[in-house]
């Protein structure tokens, strides 16, 4: 009784859960502007501004201090990419991405909108903790910020080429991203309505039928890995679209449209951990935890995100400009995206240096008074009067924006206009990536070579590319190239090549190896603090040592204070560096692709404080003397740096992103600045750039690179007595990822070198540095005892041992490691430590210098009154008396070190003011005069020292007023700050104000105050708080007693030690005690220090604080005691092992006890040591701790007794599982107990185990934790009794089922009861079976679980009542959908309802309908929804009340209209177009003359009206066709002035282009050209053997079978089919011709297979949509889809004999295919609500369902001719299945594809394109493994896919 109470509750509470509500609109957090957030900017794919996270935020393990928004969905941790990188691409992202819902969505003209904002609020804080805590019970978080974002009525992007209108289909949802100081999680919110759509059309889909669905999850995106770059681990929530429904429908919190999961962690975190107390999705396993989990398994993922596609111009997309440089202060220029082979209408084109326009005439930067306007351009900037684009903002952080982030009032400042120089590139093109870049050769004595080239089609607007002007020759302009050049002609101009012995551009030529020498001037205005100092021109030397990478840079004439803050802005002479580094093997330097004229534009901000750098440097050419001439322009702010201050940079790797006229970086670097008042201080600047330059267009070149640029060291120094600024940087460039190994320049620089002038400078020699003297010998570690047949690089495999500051070195089966210069090995031989060459007497420094210790290195620093002479090392006395500083009736004497002023006989003062004895002196100066008349000049130790050009900038010089005396309110005139000073001028405490702020009143009383002792500021100087605002653990804060004295006791907070000092605050020697020994006394005097001992200095060198300031767990610190001996006991804090060291401290044997256990006795003696035993070297061998110092959890250590057997009784640490072993350690069988069970008792003897019964191994069989170690729902588990026989009554977990089964396990018939029914009596007798009926029939053949065991979503299961018959209410569980069925389970028409419609009355008798006609069935066709929503620009037919076709029929889109039969054809000759009137149709039909088909004139014309929408812009090109349909002579750029002639065939002529309002003359008269620069139409076949033939847009390529894999060297074009769309395509074996279908011409055509073949076009007319396409070789006929009117027809492989095979119950035909050896048709139908595939005989009988479960979208179908069987490859389900003709046999081939598109088979291989590769795939049959893959250079999606062979199969 109580059981079925305790049943009942459960049963009651579940009904509960099961009725929680979803989320509402009004329950999600609150958002909008009211609420404080931000709007991001409307548009398809923008970015907000940056989030400055006040304390960092941990996703997974990475650190991250900023967040942006973007539209698509996506909250992400750095700057965007372009969204064509990542929009239509599954997880893993190359960038940190939190995705609620990535999609491709569109805010554009008002759709939508999306917040964002930082919030601290209590209440939002306190919820959001709560839903964690619920979410993840016992876990400790209390947030302490959230970033909340919200996507409010947001539409999916619609590609614009049709006239309809927007769709109505809007999402709402929202995440919120919370975190403390060591966790983050993170809610994604979807309200109950809040979902319309799941997926996004890509923007190359064009019209066909495709949809990617919406990611959701999260992606820590690419890591660094040694030395490349890894995909990080990620997690997916969603999987199809089923899944995305899912989302509002349940949830994991248990409240259904919220989600949860754990995001990251500061200390271990491996992937995201969703909640757990609702219903979770199934999720896919995390990267990194299993074997094959890439997308495409079998071979790697290959990052292509740099390429370029060229496909069809798409006009919304955003501008071509460069989002990271918005800024007032340069001009724009241009990030390479969206890249085409010509410019969009309305942008400038670049014009190459052999090409026809100027750039902009004037290189220099000149002032304007224009109100903050640039001036107009010099020249045209390309084809056409088109106006300039306005660059789209991206929303990168500006300094403002930044400001106005941190609630911070800025200061208007009018930006300086500067003008846009020349070289600046406004639109950049691709280039053909699959040519080669090797250039032709110049024959033997020659200068030139002709080259006849052809040129590609312009994809933008099917314009062919010519130059602009008259064709430049070699013959004619031979000169511009380099006199080490050879000049090479090309199709549409020419291109320079150096000759061998000399590198470069061509236009400009250096010989090989031979240093080189840079000469310049710096110009601009930097502002320091709120200083600006101004550069007027002064003088940049460069010196470059070519062969091994080195580059030196030296301004002169550089002032105080810009001097000292430009040290940092290494940049400057980085430009040097890269223009000449070392290459290593696939690399060039900088200078082979610019030349000498260049200009490049950089962008620094600096951080925490913002300010911006602007850097601007032209090229201008090689000098007489062959030198390279820059001039650098600077403006901006930089950071005020201290006086005297140094600068240290770490070596960096900078990737550098190569287009045609344009390279491009970004990066962020550290910089650490010494001072003597600051001490250390770390800061971070961020760096853009881009080098634009004058790019060869015409000759053959490689495709876009990405090069890596490796600087090993970098030196920075100011001269501040010669006022020169100095850059030293060592420089190798690479690929990326490829390993740089130090070379002859890595260890040259040391130091730099002072000299008197830069020149000096750049001839300096160097002092090389090798290894520190401190370095000790390499440590080798062995991998193994034996060899292994290849070597481990323990170096990038991360086994190495090595330390921070230590660098790996790979040797044959066993590494080494060696510490970097300035450090050595510390007491443990692994970790590397500073050298303190002032201390060990290793620092170069010579008299009066004194040594200063630097991290990894030293410097030099002279005493006052000594300067460096020229060595850089020695000081010698600096002769103040040069600069007489004494009254003119004074004498100067120099002294060692300082120098003395002594008034001459008959005068009488100080030296510095002298006055005749008898005159009586005036009122003498007072102490604020002489203060200010110092700071004047300067300071010497005897007096004012006056320094040439007066005062030194940044300084702070007193007021002073009539009377001499200090003004009360003082102000430094660089910081802004503002303070009261007394009588004597020194500052009142609290009075001191920041600037920008009102000063202090110093009218007001003082408080009594008495000055700060030395204790006081030191106590006050001392840096508690990190930057990011955590406390500084390791920092010791003085103690000072009430008089601001040193207390003489002092002890350190952190460490606990505690010693005396003397009142100076310095440490009495010997006084020092460790925590727990007790206080000194600091009454006793001073004893003698003895000088360290091993032990001590042992204990110094462990570091046990990380560099970040955090404690460093698990690391050993030897225990010293009072005389500095090892103590006898040692014991481990972490592990808690104890043991005994001799004198030396190493660890005698035998002693070592673990935690639990008696300490060792360390005044026994020594045992002679047995040997270890079994289970002691099992123990040792046990890695408990990782390299890095850290426990590895997890790890079972086993435990040994004290003869060092194995302990009968052993238990896992971790699991708190316990069992018994034998002698050997085994496991004893059937001991093992799990944690909360009492322990096995191991002292009973072991029991015969019996075999497992069948029900065990049933049980055990059953897979319930997926390989990510998360439970698998819907799994059926059998139950088991004691003697392992099944029990009688089982049920399931899940569903809530239960039955009876037999003693095979077997269900009983008849007893199995639902959910919230009685359990059934399995002690009743079987009654006599009745057979299924056919509702049972088909509800029991329903597929709900997958073979591999997890549930289907949206599957449809009948439902049948106690008879077996069908109930007569049926409703989808999935789609929500309900609705009437007779006896036979079919639908009863009309009586279907929609989720929260009500349901039918099943019960009413059905109403006689009318069938459908001719006309209502074409037009519910077009109306019905296609899974994108309805066909764009498709023409719907309009029907009158009896269903008729209506006689006038007009085209909503286009606006044409005509009249029609009965029959729904267009009569001839009454279409009209729009603007005029409508034809009359009552009007008698007059024959026409015989229609001539249409030409290809008008075919392109019509593609292209139909691609911009029906609705052209005037700058959009359309053809322009006389009255015969042929080409015009003219063809001009809509309304512009932008025309050229063509040829009959509509081929540009050479050299007619023209820009003049006078059009080119094109009569029949002008000779055709010579040549035709511009590929035919025409076959190019490809090499002998079996090939993929695949469609691509505009092209068929061809792709050569070497056996079964794909030989990409071979691949080529087949043929190249200007405004076209191939998308079907097969190949008739027996004629060798290839059949396609077209898209955007409406067309079928073919070609044969021979050179110099055209293409035939075999059917153009009653064609919408054609996409698949079959052959039948046998019975010469082809078969096709058109997917718009949804018919299958068939014709003749000549065209002739058209006839529809099947024209209804089609909803969306994709695929098709015959096979011809049984004349079967077979065809998929890619309709969502009940997609299937379909066969029939090919003459159109014997039509049949073949497939309608279990699949989705079945893009892809082939015949299997070896298994005949046929094979579809589903884009919904990701699997690839087989089934036979039959219908039976039905197999899963590979269940985890992206989003295949096509297939065919061939030798037991499927090759299958892919949209989410862009590329060709293959895959065997056999093992069910990717073997291949084929991504073509040019990125664009492949449609259909065949094979052709040499014989007919």
């Amino acid at each position: 009784m109580a059981m079925g109470k305790v049943t009942i509750f459960l049963l009651q509470l579940s009904w509960t859960v099961h009725l929680v509500t979803a989320i509402q609109r009004k329950d999600i957090f609150p958002y909008g502007t009211l609420s404080g957030d931000f709007t991001l900017q409307e548009g398809d794919d923008e970015t907000s501004k940056v989030l400055a996270l006040k304390r960092p935020l941990y996703f997974y393990g990475s650190q991250f201090n900023e967040l942006y928004v973007a539209t698509n969905g996506i909250i992400s941790a750095q700057d965007l990419p372009m969204e064509k990188q990542y929009v239509d691409d599954g997880f893993p992202t190359d960038f940190p991405v939190i995705a609620p819902f990535l999609a491709d969505i569109d805010t554009s003209k008002g759709k939508g909108a999306i917040y964002y904002r930082v919030t601290e609020l209590p209440a939002l804080l306190n919820r959001v903790a709560q839903e964690v805590h619920r979410g993840f019970p016992g876990g400790q978080f209390t947030p302490t910020h959230a970033v909340i974002a919200t996507w409010e009525n947001v539409a999916a992007y619609e590609e614009v080429t049709r006239a309809t209108g927007p769709s109505n289909r809007l999402n709402t949802f929202q995440a919120v991203v919370a975190y403390d100081e060591n966790d983050s999680y993170a809610l994604f919110l979807y309200p109950e309505d809040g979902l319309h759509f799941f997926g996004t059309r890509p923007k190359e889909s064009y019209n066909v039928e495709i949809e990617l669905p919406a990611r959701v999850g999260f992606s820590r995106g690419e890591v660094s890995f040694i030395f490349s770059r890894m995909e990080g681990p990620y997690y997916s929530v969603t999987s199809n679209e089923q899944s995305l429904k899912n989302l509002y429908q349940v949830g994991n919190t248990g409240v259904p449209g919220m989600w949860l999961f754990h995001i990251g962690n500061r200390y271990s975190f491996e992937n995201v951990v969703p909640a757990a107390v609702g219903g979770a999705l199934a999720t896919p396993r995390p990267r990194g935890q299993e074997g094959d989990d890439s997308t495409t398994a079998g071979y790697p993922e290959v990052e292509n995100h740099e390429t370029f596609e060229e496909e069809e111009p798409d006009e919304d997309y955003p501008p071509i400009a460069d989002p990271d440089f918005q800024s007032p202060t340069i001009p724009e220029f241009l990030q390479p995206s969206h890249l085409d082979h010509g410019a969009l209408p309305g942008q400038a084109r670049l014009q190459p240096y052999g090409g026809d326009l100027p750039l902009t005439s004037d290189p220099q930067y000149r002032e304007h008074d224009n109100h903050g306007k640039p001036p107009p351009a010099s020249g045209p900037s390309g084809p056409g009067e088109y106006p300039a684009l306005e660059p789209e903002p991206r929303n990168q952080p500006s300094l403002e924006d930044v400001k106005q982030q941190q609630q911070l009032q800025p200061q208007a400042q009018a930006p300086q206009v500067v003008p846009q120089p020349e070289h600046t590139v406004l639109e950049v093109f691709p280039n053909n990536r699959g040519e080669s870049s090797d250039p032709p050769l110049a024959p033997r004595g020659g200068h030139f070579v002709s080259v006849v080239e052809e040129e590609d089609v312009d994809f933008d607007t099917g314009v062919i590319q010519y130059s602009t002007e008259t064709k430049e020759t070699c013959a004619r302009f031979q000169q511009q190239c380099s006199q080490n050049a050879d000049c090479t002609d090309y199709s549409s101009g020419f291109c320079c090549h150096c000759r061998s012995g000399f590198y470069g551009n061509g236009r400009h030529c250096l010989p090989d190896g031979a240093p080189h020498r840079v000469n310049g001037k710096v110009s601009g205005t930097v502002i320091v603090g709120s200083t600006p100092v101004d550069l007027n021109s002064v003088d940049l030397h460069a010196y470059i040592v070519v062969s091994d990478g080195r580059a030196y840079t030296a301004i002169s004439e550089v002032p105080e204070p810009v001097g000292w803050a430009l040290m940092p802005v290494a940049p400057i002479g980085e430009l040097f560096g890269w223009l000449f580094a070392l290459e290593l093997p696939n690399s060039q330097a900088g200078f082979k692709i610019t030349g000498a004229e260049f200009t490049r534009h950089a962008e620094v901000t600096f951080y925490p404080g913002n300010q911006r750098l602007s850097i601007v440097q032209m090229a201008q050419g090689l000098d007489s003397e062959n030198h390279l001439s820059v001039d650098t322009r600077l403006h901006g702010d930089v950071p005020f740096i201290a006086p005297g201050a140094t600068v240290q940079m770490e070596p960096y790797k900078e990737t550098y992103q190569y287009y045609p006229s344009v390279v491009r970086s970004t990066s962020v670097r550290e910089f650490t600045v010494v001072s003597a008042e600051r001490g250390s201080e770390t800061f971070t600047f961020q760096l853009h750039q881009n080098i634009t330059y004058h790019d060869c267009r015409h000759g053959l070149r490689a495709g876009p690179e990405t090069l890596q640029l490796t600087t090993e060291r970098v030196f920075v120094m100011y001269v501040k007595d010669e006022n020169i600024l100095r850059y030293a940087i060592t420089n190798k460039i690479s690929p990326v990822g490829g390993q740089v190994t130090g070379g002859p320049a890595s260890n040259v620089i040391s130091r730099m070198i002072k000299t008197s002038s830069p020149a000096a400078f750049a001839t300096t020699t160097l002092i090389d540095s090798q290894l520190p003297l401190g370095l000790q010998g390499p440590i080798l570690t062995r991998c193994g005892a034996e060899p292994s047949p290849t070597n481990v690089d323990e170096c990038v495999e991360g086994l190495s041992l090595c330390g921070a500051h230590a660098q790996c070195v790979n040797l044959p089966g066993s590494h080494r490691c060696q510490c970097q210069s300035g450090y050595k090995f510390g007491f443990d031989g692994r970790t590397c430590i500073d050298v303190d060459e002032c201390v060990e007497g290793l620092g170069l420094c010579g008299a009066h210098a004194h040594c200063v210790n630097l991290p990894g290195s030293h410097r030099c620093q002279c005493q006052s009154g000594y300067e460096f002479a020229f060595d850089g090392r020695t000081c010698i006395d600096l002769d103040e008396c040069r600069s007489q500083p004494c009254h003119p009736q004074a004498t100067c004497s120099n002294t060692l070190g300082s120098f003395q002023c002594q008034c001459q006989h008959n005068f009488q003062g100080d030296g510095f003011q002298c006055v005749p004895s008898n005159v009586h002196p005036e009122r003498p100066k007072t102490q604020c005069e002489q203060h200010r008349d110092s700071l004047q000049g300067g300071l010497s130790p005897r007096g004012p020292r006056p320094v040439p050009g007066g005062l030194a900038p940044g300084a702070f010089v007193p007021q002073c007023d009539e009377q001499g005396q200090y003004r009360a309110l003082q102000c430094h005139g660089s910081t802004g700050h503002c303070w009261c000073v007394d009588s004597r001028g020194q500052e009142r405490a609290g009075t001191r104000t920041l600037p920008r702020t009102p000063p202090t009143n110093c009218d007001g009383p003082d408080h009594t105050e008495r000055p700060k002792s030395q204790c006081e500021h030191h106590r006050d100087s001392v840096q508690t708080t990190s930057p990011e605002g955590y406390s500084i653990v390791e920092g010791f804060v003085p103690q000072c007693d009430e008089q601001g004295q040193y207390r003489a006791l002092q002890c350190h907070g952190s460490t606990g030690h505690c010693w005396c000092v003397d009142n100076r605050g310095q440490e009495r020697a010997g006084t020092r005690k460790p925590p727990g020994t007790g206080q000194p006394n600091c009454d006793e005097p001073d004893l003698p220090e003895r000088p360290k001992t091993h032990c001590e200095q042992h204990k110094d060198s462990v570091q046990t604080i990380s560099p970040e300031g955090y404690p460093i767990p698990g690391v050993f610190v030897p225990e010293c005691d009072e005389q500095g001996q090892y103590r006898a006991l040692q014991c481990h804090g972490s592990t808690g092992h104890c043991w005994c060291v001799d004198s030396r401290g190493q660890e005698r044997a035998g002693t070592r006890k673990g935690p639990g256990t008696s300490q060792p006795n360390c005044d026994e003696p020594d045992l002679p040591e047995r040997p270890k035993t079994h289970c002691e070297q099992h123990k040792d061998s046990v890695q408990t701790i990782s390299p890095e110092g850290y426990p590895i959890p997890g790890v079972f250590v086993p435990e040994c007794d004290e003869q060092g057997q194995y302990r009968a009784l052993q238990c896992h640490g971790s699991t708190g599982h316990c069992w018994c072993v034998d002698s050997r350690g085994q496991e004893r069988a059937g001991t093992r107990k799990g944690p909360g069970t009492s322990q096995p008792n191991c002292d009973e003897p072991d029991l015969p185990e019996r075999p497992k019964t069948h029900c065990e191994q049933h049980k055990d069989s059953v897979q319930t934790i997926s390989p990510e170690g998360y439970p698998i729902p819907g799994v059926f588990v059998p139950e088991c009794d004691e003697q392992g026989q099944y029990r009688a009554l089982q049920c399931h977990g899940s569903t809530g089922h239960c039955w009876c089964v037999d003693s095979r396990g077997q269900e009983r018939a008849g007893t199995r009861k639902g959910p919230g029914t009685s359990q059934p009596n399995c002690d009743e007798p079987d009654r006599p079976e009745r057979p299924k009926t056919h509702c049972e029939h088909q509800r029991d053949s329903v597929q709900t679980i997958s073979p591999e065991g997890y549930p289907i979503p949206g599957v449809f299961v009948p439902e049948c009542d106690e008879q077996g018959q069908y109930r007569a209410l049926q409703c989808h569980g999935s789609t929500g959908h309900c609705w009437c069925v007779d006896s036979r389970g079919q639908e009863r028409a009309g009586t279907r309802k929609g989720p929260s419609t009500g349901q039918p009355n099943c019960d009413e008798p059905d109403h006689p309908e009318r069938p459908k006609t001719h006309c209502e069935h074409q037009r519910d066709s077009l109306q019905t929804t296609s899974p994108e929503g309805n066909v764009d620009g498709a023409f719907v037919p309009q029907c009158d009340e009896q269903g008729q076709y209506r006689a006038l029929q007009c085209h909503g889109a286009t606006g044409h209209c005509w009249c029609v039969d009965s029959r729904g054809q267009e009569r001839a000759g009454t279409r009209k177009p729009p603007g005029t009137s409508q034809p009359n149709c009552d009007e008698p039909a007059v024959v026409p003359p015989t229609q001539r088909p249409e030409t290809v004139c008008e075919r392109w014309r019509a593609s292209l009206v139909d691609h911009y929408g029906g609705l052209p812009e005037p700058h959009h090109y359309l053809p322009q066709c006389d009255p015969q349909g042929q080409f015009n002579p003219i063809q001009c750029y809509g309304d512009s002035s932008y025309c050229w002639c063509v040829d009959r065939d509509g081929r540009e002529v050479a050299g007619t282009r023209s820009h003049d309002v006078v059009k080119p003359a094109c009569v029949p008269t002008v000779a055709p050209p010579t040549m035709h620069p511009l590929p035919r139409p025409d076959v190019t076949p490809p090499p002998s053997g079996t090939s993929l033939l695949y469609a691509q847009g505009q092209q068929i390529g061809a792709l050569p079978l070497n056996g079964t894999l794909m030989d990409s060297e071979r691949s080529s074009t087949l043929l190249a089919l200007h405004g076209s769309i191939v998308v079907g395509i097969d190949y008739d074996c027996r004629e060798k011709k290839v059949y396609w279908t077209d898209l955007a011409g409406r067309t079928i055509n073919r070609a044969r297979l021979e050179p110099g073949a055209e293409p035939e076009t075999l059917i153009n007319t009653g064609l919408t949509s054609p996409e698949g396409l079959a052959v039948d070789v046998v019975r010469r006929a082809m078969f096709w889809v058109d997917s718009t009117p949804d018919k299958i027809e068939r014709a003749n492989l000549d065209g002739s004999g058209r006839q529809t095979l099947f024209d209804t119950d089609m909803v969306n035909p994709r695929a098709i295919i015959v096979d011809s050896s049984t004349g079967t048709l077979y065809w998929t139908d890619w309709n969502r609500e009940a997609p299937k595939i379909e066969r029939s005989s090919v003459d159109g009988h014997s039509r049949k369902v073949l497939v309608k479960d279990g699949i989705g979208l079945p893009n892809a179908l082939t015949f299997d001719t070896a298994m005949r069987q046929v094979c579809w490859a589903d884009a919904g389900t990701k699997r690839l299945e087989c089934i036979a003709s039959d219908g039976t046999g039905r197999r899963v081939i590979h269940s985890n594809l992206n989003y295949p598109f096509s297939m065919v088979f061939y030798a037991n291989h499927f090759y299958f394109t892919d949209w989410r590769r862009d590329g060709v795939i293959a895959l065997s049959r056999d093992s069910s493994q990717f073997t291949d893959e084929y991504l073509p250079d040019q990125r664009s999606h492949l449609y259909g896919v065949t094979i052709a062979t040499t014989h007919c199969l």
